[in-house]
């Protein structure tokens, strides 16, 4: 395992695996666009970037006729939801069983089209790397993580080798500054896995993550650790003692207050990188005394989700 690392003085505070984002929608379905701000199809002026699939919106009026007819066939409630799938419904699972919802917060982008890109000529999103389409990287045998500092955003990739969950050996494909990023919105239409990166240049990007809270919570909340040393001593000790538990390589502890007055204590130790979820969450809690508290004694927002 060889891993990209920050800086000397960079703090590393998570990695997670990140792809552009699919479309879910049944006239989308499985399909994404690389637009201009005037929505026309980019993806063929990107430097670098190999061929990929070119994708048709499929019309919401014949696919939902062609399911009605279907349904003289088949049962009648496959037949009405797909006819809400068009309308941007989710009918996968049951109800509650997904952290999506049914509702689409952004038509134009969540049915009639699905741009994981929206960028002008010249700005930050049309820079990003090709590996993070799944059609390609996925023919080409490529992963991409993204890691995240306190100073920057990084896209890395490696090979995939099925089965080995552990083995990664990074290529560093892209970076942005965190002044480079305007805003970091959590997209919840139909999976709950995509977030809208958006660039301060006016650019933007649709990404999805099985583990979207490693991604975005960092990203999104202000980082504001608490410095070891202004810790007490018996807080300081738990949390260096919680880091050093979780592998020889361990960094310092992160530590931040939460709502409840209570410690998280977080840490990355990068040998515990793994292919599917990037840097596992490795925390814990710990009161004002420096009382590592157990799970039970959890306040309810004290919850990550």
């Amino acid at each position: 395992m060889e891993l990209w690392q920050p800086d000397p003085g960079e703090t590393l505070i998570a990695r997670a695996p990140i792809s552009f984002a699919t479309g879910a929608a049944a006239p989308v379905s499985g399909m994404r666009w690389f637009r201009d701000t005037a929505r026309n199809d980019i993806q063929n002026d990107l430097e670098g970037w190999p061929p990929g699939p070119l994708y048709e919106a499929r019309s919401a009026t014949g696919s939902a006729a062609r399911q009605i007819l279907r349904g003289a066939v088949v049962a009648t409630g496959m037949a009405i939801g797909t006819f809400l799938s068009m309308h941007g419904g989710r009918v996968n699972g049951t109800p509650g069983s997904s952290p999506g919802t049914d509702t689409p917060e952004d038509r134009a982008d969540e049915v009639d089209d699905f741009p994981v890109m929206w960028a002008a000529s010249g700005t930050v999103a049309r820079t990003l790397p090709w590996q993070l389409d799944p059609a390609r990287a996925r023919a080409n045998g490529c992963r991409t993580h993204a890691v995240i500092t306190d100073r920057r955003l990084v896209i890395v990739g490696f090979d995939y080798v099925k089965g080995a969950h552990d083995f990664i050996y990074d290529d560093f494909l892209w970076e942005v500054p965190r002044t480079a990023l305007e805003r970091v919105e959590l997209r919840n239409f139909k999976t709950g896995l995509d977030t809208k990166i958006a660039f301060t240049d006016g650019s933007w990007s649709r990404v999805s993550s099985r583990a979207r809270e490693r991604l975005t919570r960092y990203l999104i909340e202000p980082l504001e650790f608490i410095p070891l040393r202004s810790l007490s001593p018996a807080q300081r000790k738990t949390a260096e003692e919680f880091a050093a538990r979780q592998g020889p390589d361990a960094q310092a502890p992160l530590v931040k207050r939460n709502p409840c007055g209570c410690f998280r204590i977080e840490a990355l130790a990068p040998s515990r990188t793994d292919v599917r979820f990037g840097h596992p969450r490795l925390d814990s809690l710990m009161d004002s005394n420096g009382r590592e508290l157990p799970i039970m004694e959890y306040h309810p927002q004290d919850f990550l989700t």
